[in-house]
């Protein structure tokens, strides 16, 4: 645990292809992916993709530490990550993140926007299976963990495909949704599954429900107080109608979003652990005192919570406030 095996690249290609392929499942790619449709496509579109992500997640991350199936020993397998080594392998979450964003996006966006729909299948094909090939590549995962994961989420989708607009509809409308949404997925992260030793996979749940319950509360406050929508939701997709204009005002709303999400991310870190440091009495370098469920859970909670707001509610006001709408 925590030493990486010796190994030479004989093929950087594939060694470059994969590792990329795999950053497309971790946090940096959510948190500026899934932000990115919000600002430039269509809120709905980023509404659904936002609260699938947010189930999908959970039930894996979950049935990962209930199942507890280990990952593949090595050696044989020469594993090129580490941090996820402490983590139980089946289901694969990358695996099921990767199809659930990208056929939710497919299914979101095919009646909405003019673009050749064999070509929207293609993409989201090559993008959940560069994705699950990474899991094997990276010696992660076995195949049974990938093809499991894209499975279950491939199920969950049709589940949850002809009831997400009555969800839409409720999270959008109900006066119970700023309550609910904060709420149920606290009571999801303190009632989490205990394991023996300690687990990156309660922390890193923690974090997605975070983020899915703060962007929810903006959804709802946009919605009850008619904040700003972008003028750019209307646009139909294709390349005839990509313009210089359109090009740098997109690039301008992702940089001044993504810059107001990560300065909001930091500043609420460092807040919330200063805070909990000291209502606990620890340090806040002390990562054995954050790895406690009564520091690692609010410390997450509130932390991507106040990203997911700032996302949704914050940077839409100050896209206003530019004239970047």
């Amino acid at each position: 645990q925590g030493c990486t095996q010796k190994y030479i690249v004989k093929n950087y290609f594939y060694y470059y292809l994969f590792k990329f392929s795999a950053a497309l499942g971790e946090e940096i790619f959510y948190i500026t992916f899934l932000p990115f449709i919000y600002w430039n496509i269509d809120h709905s579109v980023s509404r659904r993709m936002i609260i699938i992500w947010s189930i999908v997640m959970y039930i894996g991350q979950v049935s990962k530490d209930i199942l507890k199936w280990p990952r593949p020993l090595s050696p044989p397998v020469v594993k090129l990550e580490m941090r996820a080594d402490a983590e139980y392998g089946m289901p694969s979450t990358h695996a099921m993140a990767a199809t659930a964003i990208s056929f939710s996006f497919l299914i979101a966006t095919m009646n909405q926007y003019k673009y050749p729909f064999e070509l929207g299948l293609v993409a989201a094909f090559v993008f959940s299976s560069l994705v699950c090939l990474s899991r094997l590549y990276t010696g992660m995962h076995t195949v049974l963990d990938v093809i499991g994961g894209a499975l279950i989420s491939a199920v969950l989708l049709m589940l949850l495909y002809p009831v997400w607009d009555t969800i839409d509809h409720l999270l959008l409308t109900s006066p119970f949704c700023p309550l609910l949404s904060i709420v149920v997925p606290l009571v999801l992260c303190y009632n989490y599954p205990k394991l023996d030793y300690y687990s990156p996979t309660r922390g890193d749940t923690t974090t997605i429900l975070g983020a899915g319950a703060g962007a929810t509360v903006g959804f709802w406050l946009n919605n009850q107080y008619a904040v700003p929508a972008y003028a750019s939701k209307n646009f139909q997709l294709g390349f005839p109608l990509i313009t210089s204009k359109i090009v740098v005002v997109v690039l301008a709303r992702f940089l001044v979003g993504i810059f107001v999400v990560l300065l909001t991310r930091r500043l609420m870190k460092s807040v919330v652990l200063g805070m909990l440091g000291y209502r606990y009495k620890f340090p806040i370098g002390d990562l054995e005192a954050r790895r406690r469920p009564e520091v690692e859970v609010p410390y997450k909670f509130i932390t991507y919570s106040s990203v997911g707001f700032s996302a949704t509610v914050l940077v839409p006001l100050l896209h206003e406030l530019l004239g970047l709408m």
